[in-house]
């Protein structure tokens, strides 16, 4: 179970992340430089679809970060690594919902899911080893 965490964890916050991104590159109406550079990227086609990715894609994959980053600290014992993961998808949820009535919730938007692709990123090279105090780990 503890193994199966650590994959679910390891990954997941990852495919969050990444199609959190994507979810805004198909919204060309509301994240107009993120979906400039998705339609560079050959991901125009997208924009058919944004009612779709605005309403359910991108909060869905914000809740998925946000719960296995939470999930991580079960495995890895860090919460600064935890708190630091889910700062972005947090920041993005309270975005798009309460503060989507604000002008400055696009930089909010923007900056949540650049956040969340650079810890994504540091997790890739550097990842979070286990730790725990002496009682916890006595295996």
């Amino acid at each position: 179970m503890d193994r199966l965490l650590k994959y679910l964890t390891q990954f997941g916050d990852k495919a969050g992340s990444l199609g959190a991104l994507v979810s805004a590159m198909g919204c060309a109406m509301c994240f107009p430089a993120i979906a400039s550079l998705g339609a560079a990227l050959g991901l125009g086609f997208l924009s058919q679809w944004e009612g779709v990715f605005i309403n359910t894609l991108l909060p869905l994959f914000a809740w998925l970060a946000l719960i296995l980053n939470a999930l991580g600290w079960l495995s890895h014992r860090q919460w600064h690594r935890s708190v630091l993961g889910m700062l972005g998808p947090v920041f993005l949820l309270f975005s798009l919902y309460p503060w989507f009535q604000y002008a400055w919730s696009t930089y909010v938007t923007y900056s949540a899911l650049g956040f969340m692709v650079i810890i994504s990123t540091w997790d890739i090279f550097s990842p979070a080893n286990h730790r725990c105090d002496d009682d916890s780990c006595a295996k």
